[in-house]
C-alpha cells in the first residue's frame, strides 16, 4: 500500500515526507509537516545543476523546500551526508537496471512487484524525494545538528557531473 502511495506522491508531486512516517530521525534532523515550517527555501533543478548551489540554516530550524524541476530529466533532491549520497547512489543504480527509473521519469505502475530478492525496491526515503521534468515537489526538514551535510541529485552520474551543494548548519 505504501508503494503505491509513493508512487502518487511522486506522480502528484507531493512530498514524500509527507507520507513517511514523522517519528523517523537522522544524525541531522527529521521530517517535518510543512505546516511546521519557519522558512520556505525554492531550489531550481536544472540538468546537471541546482540554484542555489548552497544553503545555510539554523540548528533547529524547520525548513519548507519547493523544488522545481526546469530541466529535462528526472532529478532528485536528497538531504545526506557524503557517505549517504555514495550508499544511496547505488540504489538509484539498481533501480535504473531494473527499469524501475527512467531518464525522465519514474515506473508509476507495478511498483509493489519490483521486488529482487529481498529487496522490495522503492524511492520512499524520508530525506530524499524524486521530481520530474516540469514538476515542483516539496519536502519539509527539520535540522537538529550542525554536520557536514549536503543536498544531491543521486541519479546514476548526476552527483559526479556536479548536482550537489552544500548545506551549512549554524548554532
Amino acid at each position: 500500500m505504501f508503494a503505491r502511495l509513493t508512487a502518487a506522491a511522486v506522480l502528484l508531486g507531493v512530498s514524500l515526507s509527507s507520507l513517511a512516517s514523522p517519528g523517523e530521525h537522522f544524525a541531522f534532523g527529521h521530517p517535518a509537516k510543512a505546516d511546521q515550517a519557519t522558512r520556505t527555501l525554492e531550489l531550481t533543478l536544472g540538468d546537471m545543476y541546482f540554484e542555489p548551489k548552497s544553503l545555510t540554516v539554523k540548528e533547529g530550524e524547520t525548513v519548507r523546500f519547493v523544488l522545481v524541476n526546469k530541466g529535462q530529466l528526472l532529478h532528485e533532491f536528497n538531504l545526506g551526508d557524503a557517505a549517504m549520497h555514495a550508499a544511496h547512489q547505488q540504489e538509484m543504480l539498481k533501480m535504473v537496471a531494473s527499469g524501475m527509473l527512467t531518464s525522465t521519469g519514474m515506473k508509476h505502475d507495478g511498483m509493489a512487484g519490483m521486488d529482487h530478492g529481498d529487496m522490495a525496491m522503492k524511492h520512499d526515503d524520508p530525506n530524499s524525494v524524486l521530481v520530474e521534468p516540469g514538476k515542483t515537489a516539496e519536502l519539509t526538514w527539520t535540522f537538529t545538528k550542525a554536520t557536514d551535510l549536503e543536498f544531491a541529485c543521486n541519479i546514476p552520474g548526476h552527483y559526479q557531473a556536479g548536482m550537489v551543494g552544500k548545506i551549512a548548519i549554524d548554532h
